[in-house]
């Protein structure tokens, strides 16, 4: 019984919270939120990091006071961009289709030199906005025409085509990803 009652109170006390402030409450979005770019960043569209309800992100110490949610609309109205690198996985060719990275971070109005691409399992990769622009990464949204699922690689996966550079294609393959956190998530521009 006693239970019971708690549970009730805080359902009670839930709804008596201010929205606004979670991700999922995020202006303009209607699906839930995919990626969160926090940091530098000028055209924000959410507040701050909300303890209750940005779980994972607090649990991975971030923090931030404004940021730039996206949903998988907001991400699929971007141009998207197909490329087909060969994956350390399999060592075989796979189509992956998303929206440059420069375009991810150009509706947000980044400002910043580097990135944290931060992946659900916490591995956060930095990258010089200069090598995302060069190496043309995507955030991919598309596996060989598939969306990419949760428990997978996605559904979100920074990545570019390796095999189109020559300094990059050099290295064994599973060389090459270093820098592409699938599970992709947050990103913070750092100025």
């Amino acid at each position: 019984m006693q239970k019971r009652h708690f549970l009730v109170s805080m359902g009670a006390g839930a709804a008596a919270l201010p929205l606004g402030a979670g991700a999922q409450q995020a202006k303009g979005l209607k699906g839930p939120v995919l990626l969160t770019v926090t940091g530098a960043v000028t055209k924000t569209n959410r507040g701050p990091l909300d303890p209750v309800l940005d779980q994972m992100m607090a649990k991975q110490k971030l923090a931030f006071d404004k940021a730039h949610a996206f949903d998988f609309a907001a991400l699929a109205a971007l141009p998207a961009v197909t490329i087909r690198p060969t994956l350390e996985y399999d060592k075989k060719q796979h189509e992956l289709r998303g929206p440059l990275l420069a375009d991810v971070l150009k509706a947000a109005g980044a400002t910043g030199s580097k990135l944290a691409m931060r992946a659900v399992d916490g591995y956060a990769p930095e990258i010089g906005v200069a090598d995302a622009q060069k190496y043309r990464f995507i955030v991919a949204t598309h596996l060989d025409g598939q969306p990419i699922p949760l428990g997978g690689l996605g559904p979100l996966w920074a990545v570019y085509d390796a095999d189109r550079f020559a300094d990059m294609a050099a290295k064994p393959v599973d060389q090459r990803f270093a820098q592409c956190p699938w599970g992709l998530y947050h990103i913070d521009v750092k100025a």
